[in-house]
């Protein structure tokens, strides 16, 4: 009875050896592509905007910036502004302890007001004859001096004030009231940000490249993906005999007040821009000396020699060698020869440079 168990079970596993060795072997069958065929990606040859531009870092000014000072010694009586604020040209902003000075103009207008009004009384007296015209000359004289002495009143008062040089923002307070002031004491800070000048170095070589109202465009890792633009407004008259560079200054519109002096931007300096037959990078094929593409013609490709022209990440300026609309392979490339068989496994528009 064992015999006949330990019979059957050999049977069994031979059975199933044989089958397992059978599916092993069996080959797999290629539904995709006959044998020789390459499976591979292609894009169509197009044209497209090319940019040739230089790179460099600038710096962000105001239009205009100045620090806010007093022109003389004294307590600040009066504070009209406060930080952040925007204020017009000619916004008197602080005023300083002036009561000695206001007198003195009261003084001096009460003065020029009763020497204007004997000028008149004598005026009448010479056309009556009853005063010689040399008194007349020498009361016009008076009243010459005593209008000056009110303007002197009036400045003294001036600077006494400090008053806004321009349209612009105001920063941050940095006195009190009662606070004592001396000349060269920072008050605040004053900036114009209706346009921020922009200032950046270039190599001495691209010099020639370089032209008043070219554009520019500029980014800041303050506003990721962010570009804005502007024109070059003016090119340094020295190079750096150290740097052998020329500074650049540009000039950016900042209608929404983004930009704020001393801001870090990289700068693109376009140099031309026009259309250009395009090519994505993985597509060359480099061969010692030998650059070339693999161009799809029906079932199979051939090798086309290229000249290119200028690079951008991901994509080639091809100078000559193609025409736009040519269908071109991207990807499979190193499973190629000249004559090759393919098989395109995507849409041709699907991969552009």
């Amino acid at each position: 009875m064992i015999k006949k168990i330990l019979i059957v079970i050999l049977i069994t596993g031979l059975g199933f050896g044989l089958y397992y060795i059978g599916q092993r072997n069996k080959p797999e069958p290629n539904f995709r592509r006959g044998p020789g065929v390459v499976a591979v990606e292609v894009a169509p040859v197009v044209s497209d905007i090319f940019t040739d531009s230089i790179e460099a870092l600038g710096t962000a000014k105001a239009n205009e910036s100045v620090d806010l000072t007093a022109a003389t010694t004294d307590k600040i009586a009066k504070i009209n502004f406060t930080d952040g604020m925007v204020v017009k040209k000619g916004q008197i902003l602080v005023e300083l302890v002036s009561d000695e000075e206001r007198a003195d103009l009261r003084s001096a207008e009460v003065n020029a007001a009763q020497l204007k009004h004997d000028l008149n009384r004598i005026e009448e007296l010479v056309k009556a004859r009853t005063l010689p015209t040399t008194r007349l000359s020498d009361q016009r004289t008076l009243y010459k001096k005593a209008r000056a002495d009110v303007q002197v009143a009036k400045a003294r008062i001036r600077d006494r004030q400090v008053i806004a040089p321009f349209d612009g923002q105001l920063g941050l307070r940095q006195i009190s009231l009662g606070s004592l002031v001396t000349p060269g004491t920072v008050i605040t800070t004053l900036d114009d940000l209706s346009v921020i000048k922009l200032d950046f170095t270039v190599p001495e070589g691209f010099l020639a490249a370089l032209k008043i109202g070219q554009s520019i465009t500029a980014l800041s890792d303050a506003y990721p993906g962010f570009e804005f633009t502007g024109t070059v407004s003016n090119i340094g008259s020295r190079i750096d005999p150290v740097s052998r560079a020329v500074t650049v200054r540009a000039i950016l519109p900042n209608d929404h007040q983004k930009l704020r002096p001393g801001l870090l931007m990289r700068v693109n300096l376009i140099k031309n821009r026009g259309q250009s037959i395009m090519i994505p990078e993985q597509a060359l094929v480099i061969s010692e000396d030998r650059k070339y593409v693999f161009l799809l013609e029906g079932d199979h490709v051939v090798q086309q020699s290229v000249t290119i022209g200028r690079r951008r990440p991901g994509a080639i300026e091809i100078l000559d060698g193609l025409s736009i609309g040519q269908k071109i392979v991207v990807e499979g490339t190193l499973k190629l020869q000249d004559n090759s068989k393919v098989i395109v496994q995507n849409k041709p528009d699907e991969a552009r440079p």
